[in-house]
Parts: C-alpha cells; sequence; structure tokens
C-alpha cells in the first residue's frame, strides 16, 4: 500500500528518532543524562491526583463527555484567565478543551487552511506548526527571527512582502526554544498586523508562568478576540504532560468553527481528567512561585554547564529551557553528538527548530540538580 502523498513532506519527529538512539544507548549501559526533553520530571499538585481519584467514582465518570468539556473545567478556565491575565472570557462560547495543544494545532489548521492557503511560521520555532500545515498541504512561509531582533518578528518587514494567501500565523510567546518574551505593546502591534491584512493569530502560551513573574497572553489586547487565538496547556505549568490537557480560547465564530472539525475527531475528554485539571486551575500564585524557586536552581546550574562547554547562553529567558549558542566552528548537530558520544549527556540540536536555530543548542531543565551537577562533573574530567 503506498501512503498519500501529503506524508512525502513531512519527516518523522527528531525526538521519535533520536531518543530511539539514547535508549538503545542505555540499554547497552551507557549512563546518559537527559537534557534534551521539556517533559516535566516534578509531580503534579497533590490535590490535582486527589480529585482526579475521586472523580473515578463519579456514577458517570466512564461515560461520553460533552464536546465542549465540562461547564465546572470551562468555568475553572474562565477565572484561571481572569485571575492571572485579567482576561474576560465566556466560558459557553469562547473556550474549548484540547486534548493537549497538539490537538488544536491539527484542528486550528484543519478548520481554516485550504490546499494552497499560506501560513506564516517561527523560524527557530516548534516543529509541528510546520508539519500539521503541510499535511494539510498549505504552504509554510517562513519569518526569521534573531537575537538581534530579540527573537520578535520584524512586522515593518513581513508587511512588505506578499500576504494576500497569508490565512494564520503562528507565535509562541514565551517562545519556544529561545525563551524570548512578548510585551504589551508587541501584542498590540501584531494585532493592528493581523487586522489590516486579515490573518488570524494563533499564539500558542504553555511557558507563560515558568521562569516568569508576570504572564501575558495575547487576549488582554484590546479589541483582538476576532483576529487572534490562544493556546495554552498545562502540561508544563502544572507538571501533567502525560494527561494531555490544553485549552483555546478566542471568538464565538472562530471557536464554533474549529467545533465542526473537533466533535468529528473526539468524543469528549475522560471526566476524572477534566476534573483533575479544573482544580489545578484554581491553585493560588504559590504553586507557580514554589516550582520556580525549583527550576531557578536548576537553571542556574545548566548555566554552570553552558559556561564549561563554553557555550554562550541568551540573556533574560523564560520558560523551562536553556537556548545557549555552541562554540565557533561548531555545529549544532555535531555538537549535540559529541555531548552525547563523548559525555553522555543529550540535548536538542537547535537545527531542528528551523534554520535560524543552527549554530544553538537547547538545554531542558526537566531533570534534577543532581544529574545535572554529574553532567557538569564529566565535562570538567
Amino acid at each position: 500500500m503506498v501512503q498519500a502523498k501529503r506524508l512525502d513532506e513531512v519527516k518523522e519527529y527528531y525526538f521519535s528518532s533520536k531518543l530511539r538512539e539514547v535508549r538503545a544507548l542505555e540499554a547497552a549501559g551507557k549512563p546518559i543524562i537527559n537534557l534534551g526533553i521539556g517533559s516535566p520530571d516534578l509531580p503534579p499538585p497533590p490535590q490535582v491526583i486527589s480529585k482526579l481519584n475521586e472523580a473515578l467514582s463519579n456514577p458517570g465518570a466512564h461515560q461520553y463527555q460533552p464536546y465542549r468539556g465540562t461547564a465546572d473545567f470551562r468555568n475553572a478556565i474562565r477565572d484561571f484567565y481572569k485571575n492571572h491575565y485579567q482576561v474576560s472570557l465566556d466560558p459557553e462560547t469562547e473556550i474549548i478543551p484540547l486534548m493537549g495543544s497538539k490537538e488544536g494545532i491539527t484542528h486550528i489548521s484543519m478548520a481554516f487552511l485550504d490546499k494552497g492557503d499560506q501560513v506564516l511560521i517561527p523560524n527557530p520555532g516548534y516543529p509541528t506548526y510546520s508539519s500539521v500545515t503541510k499535511l494539510v498541504e498549505a504552504e509554510a512561509v517562513y519569518y526569521n527571527l534573531s537575537a538581534k531582533g530579540n527573537w520578535l518578528p520584524d512586522l515593518e518587514e513581513l508587511a512588505k512582502k506578499d500576504l494576500s494567501k497569508v490565512k494564520l500565523m503562528w507565535v509562541n510567546y514565551p517562545h519556544m526554544p529561545t525563551g524570548a518574551s512578548a510585551n504589551d505593546e508587541f501584542f498590540a502591534d501584531l494585532v493592528a498586523f493581523a487586522k489590516k491584512w486579515q490573518i488570524l493569530i494563533i499564539n500558542d502560551n504553555p511557558y507563560s508562568f515558568i521562569l516568569n513573574d508576570h504572564p501575558e497572553s495575547i487576549l488582554k489586547t484590546e479589541d483582538c478576540k476576532d483576529v487572534v487565538l490562544e493556546l495554552n496547556s498545562l502540561s508544563k505549568s502544572f507538571n501533567m504532560a502525560g494527561w494531555r490537557i490544553g485549552m483555546l480560547c478566542g471568538s464565538e465564530k472562530n471557536i464554533n468553527t474549529i467545533l465542526k472539525v473537533k466533535t468529528n475527531m473526539d468524543s469528549g475528554m475522560f471526566y476524572p481528567l477534566q476534573a483533575g485539571a479544573a482544580e489545578a486551575l484554581r491553585l493560588d500564585k504559590k504553586w507557580f512561585t514554589a516550582q520556580n524557586e525549583i527550576y531557578k536552581q536548576r537553571k542556574e546550574k545548566v548555566l554552570e554547564l553552558a559556561e564549561a562547554l563554553n557555550c554562550t547562553p541568551e540573556k533574560d529567558q523564560q520558560g523551562m529551557f536553556v537556548w545557549a549558542k555552541v562554540p565557533e566552528g561548531e555545529t549544532s548537530e555535531g555538537f549535540v553528538d559529541h555531548l552525547l558520544h563523548t559525555h553522555d549527556i543529550f540535548t536538542a540540536p537547535g537545527f531542528i527548530f528551523g534554520s535560524q536555530g543552527e549554530g544553538y543548542i537547547r538545554f531542558s531543565l526537566c531533570t534534577n540538580e543532581e544529574n545535572i551537577s554529574e553532567a557538569i562533573k564529566r565535562v570538567k574530567k
């Protein structure tokens, strides 16, 4: 059987293939320290686990759930956005729970893109934006980000291009992989750009509480909802990556368009997961403060490791990664392979996030200080 042509332009996700190599080395007895993956190693809040277990005994827990999610979960999302981002949302019309942000990326693309439509995608950026764009047979148009521009898009430069076929633009702040942040002024400029060119902006926002005292949402921008959607997730902020729980927020019209796809793709999220997620979203800021104390200590260690490797980290990074320039003359892939096979340390090469990521590597903060200290010892030896 011949595979669909849409797969001709799509490669296997880098981490899917590279981690097979890492696991093979571990199976051969190599003590690999994994600093490559952004999968939190810390536990979810204990009260969330308790709520999940309690919900398992609910008489309707194992039945199909509403396509839009339970009212309790949607109300928790509403309160979360109001309390932390100062954004008002209607839980009946402006919120959809998601089974992880990747689901949202796919459903948004299926809902708005036809064959030949163009999509503005950050370079460097999350590889899934490109993969899903190609799967729906749209055209990826990359906009370059750089350290010189603080890893923000140059909207004036973009406006000089032919944007007549562009329907969507992906942005992601705090940015992965660079850790760059965006402020209210930039979001206002971005919304104005979207209105002028009739482009739907999607901000992918899962990192806003990690090593960041001032969480931001593009939805806080005045009169933005017609041209803006925002993805968010519990994976990073609440250590619930394996739960696959996210959310999508925006105007009633845009949400209803996406529901036409979603309601044909799944039959609702498992009730206990929604109950646990609602409990997480109702936690106060003390949860984030405690998590960030841990990440702060880990980051200091990773910066020490980067120094030992003669790598130069970017300044003022947010999120759970450290983005650093490799030594002069090195490639990102070659440097990562050297670390893996010489020091048994795995990091992510920058090239997998786009051509503008070449010359950088990404360290994850999702391992304990003991492991990072061991990595430093190996390098210094």
